[in-house]
């Protein structure tokens, strides 16, 4: 990680990894949790491999959904990591996404309570970064994990 260009968040969650990696693989557990509450999320395409589309929608009210992320899987390893970017659509077409552009990668390791949760989100230049971290990466993505979190923990 270059602390210039890169946030990130870790958390360890008290589920298996491959019950966190359900929840990412699936789309409707991942409609459940991607988006901070009480924003809804709908999951449009999730086609989890390289080269993939990731396109979801958002709803404040529950009736009218706006585009929210429009992007393709990069790599996907079984169980371990997920790396998606929102900087080629899920086309592949070169984009220009708002706030902002990143490449991020997602880790699973195995922790002796559960798993070992990383996130690492890659910006072009220091002024995305830092455009990121000012509309609110810590919470937003922070939030988002915390979401994951109790959405696998209370899972059966």
């Amino acid at each position: 990680m270059n602390p210039e260009l890169d946030l990130s968040i870790e958390r360890v969650i008290r589920a298996p990894r491959k019950v966190v990696w359900a929840a990412w693989t699936d789309p409707g557990s991942l409609a459940q949790w991607w988006v901070p509450a009480p924003t809804l999320c709908r999951v449009d395409r999730l086609e989890v491999r390289p080269g993939g589309a990731f396109v979801t929608r958002i709803s404040d009210d529950g009736d009218m959904f706006v585009p929210h992320v429009d992007a393709c899987f990069l790599l996907v390893d079984e169980f371990e990591r997920i790396v998606f970017t929102n900087s080629v659509d899920s086309a592949w077409r070169p984009a220009n996404p708002e706030p902002v552009a990143m490449t991020a990668e997602i880790t699973l390791r195995d922790h002796a309570d559960g798993t070992d949760y990383r996130i690492v989100v890659r910006h072009g230049d220091p002024a995305a970064r830092d455009r990121h971290a000012e509309l609110g990466f810590a919470d937003g993505w922070g939030t988002v994990a915390d979401q994951l979190a109790r959405f696998v923990e209370r899972a059966p």
